[in-house]
């Protein structure tokens, strides 16, 4: 990598750790290497590490493990987790396994952010995983010292993929009396609140035909939804932007309801918490056909650009003939039919508002990723909702959309995590609205979001910490779209700083 960061802004150790992050891999579950450069920087400041079964690492001081300083003392957990989602544009090559990001400044609204070229970024939660390192270089370089705190570093694991790491956190693995997860994207703004979810997912077993089994002259269609912004199925649910499975979906079922067609594969998103930025389907429709197939694509087309250009404006449909062959295979009609009637319904999007917040979405779905392989095609779908009983109704309905398709879908959930129930009265929280208002001269907003956080599943672990989350500017994550805010990371740099200041000096 021969871009380098480290003068574009303060603290420029954060941006020397950020870049160097960036060159490790660290996909959900390949952590390993994330993890032993955090340990290898700790220990260069003479911290403690230790790992628990999940792979969890916490940083700390041995001597802070003292019972009587301990009893004297407070101490702060800062949390990160290591994992990012690993995105890229379908036409780029780019091996997560091993290749560097691609670092690159733009400038927006005349503001510096920091991107990747045409994959994630890992802000989220590169940025964490940064002010920690940063945090333990100043500490052991007495540029920030406290004599009533301890400061602990806690990384998790798998945070993309469900969770997991939090999950399985051992009971006795932290202790302390604050927590203060870095994995907010909004820098106005503490979270102290957030959604439940659950995956529901069906699977289908398939079979095939060959189309020469077909007496009917068939020809084959390829169609590609590309270019979307796509986002966290979360925090993104409520700003309209379109899903790559819904629409495709849309076009495959009026074509078939128009002109009939046989389906032959179907594939599109990737990840359970993300809204899905491409998909590709192949079909066969009768060579009779193929010119009006093809104008009435274009048809449907012009309607949907119609509807959401303004928000998705380089949003591709494309339909195009393929080559042909007595080798394809396609599903047998009334399974085809079947499963594009499904999607078609497939409920995707806010299901419901806050009552008293109507910027807040109560529960949603997101109809997240369909995988096909030669024996079976997978659908996930992911539930969110601040309530629990919501949460089961609306997954329980998803449940009751596979039934009825009549399919023989086998149906199972994963990564079902709990609400996080917000603390307006925590000390945590009026300390830190204090450290903000004392810098910025204003009040940050306090709020409760759709998506997960660890801290959902930690305070119910953990339920004597207090907690919030905060962090910088970031936007278009979980996508190639991912920019950090330059200027942002100064300002919860120095907010950190002030909240450590005033929890060492308060009672």
């Amino acid at each position: 990598m021969d871009f380098t960061i480290k003068n574009i802004g303060y603290p420029s150790e954060f941006w020397i750790y950020f870049e160097e992050i960036s060159k490790i891999p660290r996909c959900s579950g390949k952590e390993e290497k994330i993890r032993s450069y955090i340990e290898e920087v700790a220990r260069s400041f003479h911290y403690k590490t230790k790992i628990d079964k999940a792979g969890n690492l916490l940083v700390f001081k041995e001597s802070n493990r003292n019972p009587l300083k301990k009893k004297k003392r407070k101490t702060i957990i800062f949390q990160a987790h290591l994992d990012m989602v690993c995105e890229k544009n379908r036409e780029v090559y780019h091996d997560f396994s091993k290749d560097p990001l691609s670092l690159k400044v733009i400038k927006k609204e005349g503001e510096e952010w920091l991107t990747a070229d045409c994959t994630t970024l890992g802000a989220d939660n590169g940025v964490g995983i940064a002010y920690c390192l940063t945090l333990m270089n100043y500490l052991n370089n007495k540029k920030l010292d406290f004599t009533n705190i301890f400061i602990d570093f806690l990384f998790t694991v798998e945070e993309e993929v469900g969770l997991n790491g939090a999950f399985n956190i051992n009971q006795d693995f932290i202790e302390g009396n604050f927590l203060i997860n870095l994995d907010s994207e909004e820098d106005n703004k503490f979270t102290i609140g957030c959604a439940g979810g659950i995956n529901t997912i069906g699977t289908l077993k398939l079979t095939f035909k060959k189309v020469n089994e077909y007496p009917k002259e068939l020809i084959p269609i390829k169609l590609t939804i590309k270019g979307l912004l796509g986002g966290h199925s979360g925090r993104d649910i409520n700003k309209g932007r379109a899903n790559a499975i819904k629409i495709i979906s849309k076009i495959l079922w009026k074509v078939n309801n128009k002109y009939g067609l046989y389906l032959s594969s179907l594939n599109g998103g990737n990840l359970s918490n993300a809204i899905p930025r491409e998909a590709e389907a192949r079909f066969y429709c009768k060579k009779d056909d193929k010119s009006a197939v093809f104008n009435f694509i274009d048809h449907i087309k012009s309607e949907i650009e119609l509807g959401i250009s303004k928000i998705e404006p380089d949003m591709e449909i494309i339909s195009k003939p393929i080559e042909e062959s007595d080798e394809y295979i396609i599903f047998p009609k009334e399974i085809g039919d079947k499963l594009i009637h499904l999607l078609y319904v497939m409920p995707n999007g806010p299901i419901s508002i806050h009552p008293k917040d109507p910027d807040l979405v109560y529960t949603s779905t997101n109809l997240a990723s369909i995988k096909m392989s030669d024996e079976q095609l997978e659908m996930v779908t992911s539930q969110r909702s601040l309530h629990e009983i919501s949460k089961t109704i609306i997954y329980e309905k998803i449940e009751a959309l596979f039934k009825l398709a009549d399919l023989h879908i086998e149906i199972s959930h994963k990564g079902d995590y709990p609400s996080w129930e917000p603390n307006y009265d925590s000390t945590l929280l009026k300390i830190a609205e204090k450290s903000y208002e004392d810098l910025f001269q204003s009040a940050p907003d306090i709020q409760t979001i759709h998506a997960g956080l660890e801290t959902g599943i930690l305070n119910k672990k953990f339920p004597e910490i207090e907690m919030i989350s905060l962090g910088p500017n970031i936007q278009g994550g979980h996508s190639p779209d991912e920019k950090l805010h330059v200027k942002s990371v100064e300002k919860i740099w120095k907010l950190l700083c002030e909240l450590l200041k005033n929890l060492d000096t308060s009672n």
